[in-house]
Formats: C-alpha cells, structure tokens, sequence
C-alpha cells in the first residue's frame, strides 16, 4: 500500500477545502529557480539499502566512514541494518527499561530475550544459549573460566589464529584468576598448531572463522579434546558466517561463544557490541549471566521468567558465575529484530552474497603482480600479502577517501608489516573493489 493512499477524487477535495487550485501553487513562494524541474526517477524495485544510497547521494552535505570504500573487518562488521530495527529499538517500552529488575513484570523484555536465546542455539547448533553478554571477547574469557569448573583444572590452550583482542582478554583473566594460558604462534598463511592437550588441560579454544579468514573443520579437534578429558570452545567475530557455514554444534564444540555486533549494532566508533554464548544442556548450571525461560502462570497463560540469573548483582559474588553486570540488552535486541526481519532464508542469501563479494574481491588481487592471497578458505574476510608497509598504505589510502582494510602489524607488531587483513560484505559495491584494486596496483 502507499504511504498516503488519496485518490484523485480525494485530493481535489482538500485542495479545494483549502482553497488552492493545484498542488504546485502550494509552493508558489519558492523561486523557481531553486525547483527540481524533474526528479531523477527510481525504477520501481530496489532495496532498502539501494534506496538508502539513492537518498543520501542526493542530500549530501557530510561524509561519513560508512560512505566511503570499506574494507575493515577484524571482529566489527559494516552490514546494513534496516530502518526497523533502530525504530523499534527506540521505543520508550524497550529504551528506557531494557534491564528486568523485576522480571515478572517484564514480560515483553523476558520474551524477546527467550527468542535471542532461541536464534543463538539455531546459529552455533547448541542446546541452550544465555540473555546475552558484554562482548565476544569477554565471553570467550569467561567460557575458559567455565570450562575450568566443569573440567576442574586450571589449562587453556589458545589457537594463535584467535583475533588477539580475545587473547589479551583471556590472559589478562588467566593473570588474575591465576590460571594457565597456552597460546601458540599466529599462523597468518593456515592452520595454527593447537598445541598438546594434557591431563591439566581444562579446553582448547579456536575461532571460526580465524582471525585470519581461515575456515576450518574441528570435528577432528573436539574428539582428540574429549579423549583427553578437555572441552572445545568455538568463538567467533563474524556471527553472520553461521548463516552458511557448518555450525560450531554439529562439529563437537562444548561451548560456542562470539561477537553478534554485525546484525543491528551499527560500528559507532567500534561499539557497543553483544556477546553471543552458548553451550551443552548438561553444562547449564556452570554458565555466566543469565538465562530466560518459558513457563505458565496461575491461570494457566504462556509466561516468562529469568529461570536461572547468577551474575554477582543477583547472587554473592562468591557464587556467581560471571561479574560482568551487563548484559548488553539493547543490542540484544537489536540483533533479535534484525534476525527476525531476515528469517533462516533471508540469512543465508546475506551470507552467501558477503562470501560472493569477498571471492570477487579475491578474483581481481589475484591478476595483481606481487600480491598473494594467502588464504584458501574464507567467508568474507582474508589475508594478503604486500609488498610494501602496510601501516603507510593505510593511511596513505585513507587519504584518499578509501579505508583500505587493516595492517596486521596493528595488532600483532612490525614482523607482520606486510600483511593486510581485507573484508567485504553486502555493502561493498563493484565500484568499491575496482578503485581498492586500482590503488593497490598503482601503489
């Protein structure tokens, strides 16, 4: 249906109650030399990102991050996030009052964080998911700290292909929480060590996709941990991956935990972000945060309840699982409505179109001399290798209006001054690829 819906009739009825001939003499006092003789015309199908594009080409007065080339990825994502979401969001029922204090008196908050949990055990394949957390990275810290009361030994063995903000994170717990930290030497080009899992050893931790874009398979890893008594935890940075790949449950991981930011939560500056969790129904009662749950009231209606909440603000600090007091609700939420609006369906084709976009991408550097691409596996985010500093062409790009992925050498020191970590998603367009490939071959 049309926004105003008038027909002709209707419209000569107004006009004339207002006593206007036409609709044009409405705007007699504009000069004419400042009307728009005709407005370009929109064919009569497009998207809501197309027509978002459309519309901010035409009104343009600031240049923003988003509005320029944009190939950075490393655990935030640039994805489009329809106009609904941030309007539902904003409604005062959920802005205002998006912690539930009172629990049984929030039944709209209990419900939608009942269906969050839902979407997240349908992503990483596991049974039950809790109501959030901070982050990705604090989440992965506390599924180490987790596993080592389920396990009861005091190892992680860290993949260096973990995205090192995760890794600073859980060291600096191990540090504190005085527990052991094994981390194994970043593998830029494949697949990192693992490491010996040992009778101490609590878990191995790996991520998926690696920080460097690798996908792999870690049916294999989870048997040779159960063997040894140790748990497999799966994060992630790019949740929308699961919407195509092998999900983490069906390769035997024990806890999945991860950054959920692409769907709903804009970049901001970097944040706010959400932590996604999840783990086995027999490992319940040892995970962080809290948990909503369906049950029925007096008269026999649907109902929810925060079935299980030990964070430190509910219960004593010695008892909790977790001391992280937020639970990152409004992008929760934001991330439940986003996923709503996509369904399974319309999941999977965002994901198949950000793996479509990374190959095109991949397809153009590899006609570039001396540049290699070192992945053979990917979703929407690679490594390459440069010839040149990495760090410099960076700013060199972004001086010239194009944010051209990130120098490795950032986050993990000058040994990797060469590597450029590239991401493309539904937002990246033909003309975005041609001018990164353009600067690359003429750098």
């Amino acid at each position: 249906m049309r926004y105003l819906p008038h027909t002709d009739e209707i419209r000569q009825d107004m006009l004339k109650a207002i006593g206007v001939p036409s609709v044009d003499a409405l705007f007699k006092d504009i000069p004419s030399t400042l009307l728009n003789p005709e407005f370009p015309s929109l064919p009569d199908h497009q998207s809501e990102l197309e027509v978002d594009r459309f519309f901010k080409r035409h009104a343009a007065n600031t240049i923003q991050a988003g509005d320029v080339p944009f190939f950075l990825g490393a655990g935030c994502y640039r994805h489009h996030i329809p106009a609904a979401v941030d309007h539902l969001i904003q409604r005062g029922e959920f802005l205002t009052s998006y912690t539930p204090y009172q629990p049984e008196i929030s039944q709209g908050t209990l419900q939608y964080l009942f269906e969050f949990q839902t979407q997240v055990c349908l992503l990483t394949g596991m049974e039950v998911a809790n109501a959030s957390m901070y982050d990705g990275a604090t989440a992965t810290a506390e599924a180490v700290m987790m596993a080592q009361r389920i396990t009861k030994r005091r190892q992680a063995v860290l993949s260096g292909n973990i995205h090192p903000h995760y890794l600073e994170v859980i060291k600096t717990y191990g540090h504190y929480c005085e527990f052991d930290v094994r981390q194994n030497t970043p593998q830029p080009a494949g697949h990192s060590e693992q490491g010996e899992i040992t009778a101490d050893t609590a878990c191995v931790v790996v991520q998926y996709p690696d920080f460097f874009g690798h996908v792999h398979d870690f049916s294999d890893l989870a048997e040779s941990c159960h063997k040894a008594g140790a748990l497999l935890i799966i994060c992630f940075n790019e949740v929308v991956a699961l919407g195509l790949l092998k999900s983490p449950g069906d390769m035997g991981a024990d806890i999945v935990c991860g950054e959920g930011q692409a769907l709903g939560v804009g970049l901001n500056f970097g944040g706010p972000t959400v932590g996604l969790f999840a783990t086995r129904q027999s490992y319940l009662r040892q995970m962080p945060g809290r948990i909503c749950g369906e049950t029925v009231d007096a008269d026999g209606k649907r109902g929810y309840t925060l079935t299980l909440s030990t964070r430190e603000q509910h219960i004593r600090r010695e008892k909790a699982t977790s001391n992280i007091c937020t639970n990152s609700g409004l992008c929760a939420l934001a991330f439940t409505i986003h996923l709503t609006l996509l369904g399974e369906i319309g999941l999977q084709r965002l994901a198949r179109l950000n793996h479509a976009k990374a190959i095109q991408l991949k397809e153009k550097l590899d006609t570039l001399k001396d540049v290699t691409v070192l992945n053979t596996s990917f979703f929407n985010e690679f490594i390459i290798q440069v010839p040149f500093s990495s760090k410099k062409f960076i700013d060199d790009a972004a001086n010239q209006g194009l944010l051209a992925g990130l120098a490795v050498s950032r986050l993990l020191g000058d040994d990797y001054d060469h590597l450029l970590l590239l991401c493309c998603t539904e937002t990246t367009t033909d003309a975005d690829i041609n001018k990164l490939v353009d600067f690359i071959s003429t750098y």
